[in-house]
């Protein structure tokens, strides 16, 4: 099968944002009094969206109280937003050589929309990507398949025609609940073995190896 489309996460993806995230969930615990985790513990603790990030470092937290801290640590995130964040080593040069063979290109992440929408402004060519999504009220989180769904709509193509690229179990089952084919990525946050458990179907230690493991049509863009 060659594919006409590619749909990636953000976060362990395209970026490698863990230290920000980290200082920033580190930043919100000290100002409540709490000890900060790890950074290599973030790792597990986001995928799911800003507010289950608060669930999961205020395990104990009243929702009016994880209202309030999600309030602080966006505020905190957008501060610290492109501290230590950078691009993974190859993703540039994949992103060029997808795009100069006409392949359209999406992000869809449970970032909150808005620092997701300044992370791809920062680091990535204006136009790069044909459509992008994160999390916002009214649409579910992956991995429900409401995101994927709408970015290729916008994109103009079927779920047959696109893979989806991402580092976490999540990534992988919201690749089979939309019908799109499922890439595991090896350089993100999580383990082989979660990804395989999931249902990725081909494994990348690095950027450049999709091409050999992937075919895409190649197009002329209009």
């Amino acid at each position: 099968m060659a594919y006409r489309a590619a749909v990636f996460d953000l976060d362990g993806t395209l970026l490698n944002t863990l230290a920000d995230l980290a200082a920033s969930g580190n930043e919100l615990l000290k100002f409540y009094g709490m000890i900060p985790h790890p950074q290599q513990e973030y790792r597990y603790f986001v995928g799911n969206g800003s507010r289950k990030l608060m669930e999961r470092i205020l395990p104990n937290a009243s929702p009016e109280q994880i209202d309030e801290a999600l309030s602080r640590y966006k505020t905190i995130y957008n501060r610290r937003l492109m501290e230590e964040t950078t691009p993974y080593d190859g993703i540039l040069e994949m992103l060029s050589e997808l795009r100069a063979r006409g392949v359209r290109l999406a992000v869809c992440t449970n970032k909150h929309i808005s620092a997701a929408e300044q992370l791809i402004r920062k680091y990535f060519p204006t136009e790069m990507f044909d459509a992008f999504d994160g999390d916002r009220p009214g649409i579910p989180r992956k991995p429900n398949p409401a995101h994927v769904r709408l970015v290729m709509e916008t994109m103009g193509v079927e779920p047959k025609e696109t893979v989806y690229l991402g580092d976490s179990g999540v990534d992988m089952q919201t690749a089979i609940n939309s019908g799109t084919f499922p890439i595991g990525v090896l350089w993100g946050f999580r383990e082989i073995d979660e990804l395989l458990e999931n249902g990725a179907k081909v494994l990348l230690s690095h950027p450049s190896e999709l091409f050999e493991k992937v075919d895409f049509i190649m197009e002329k863009r209009e």
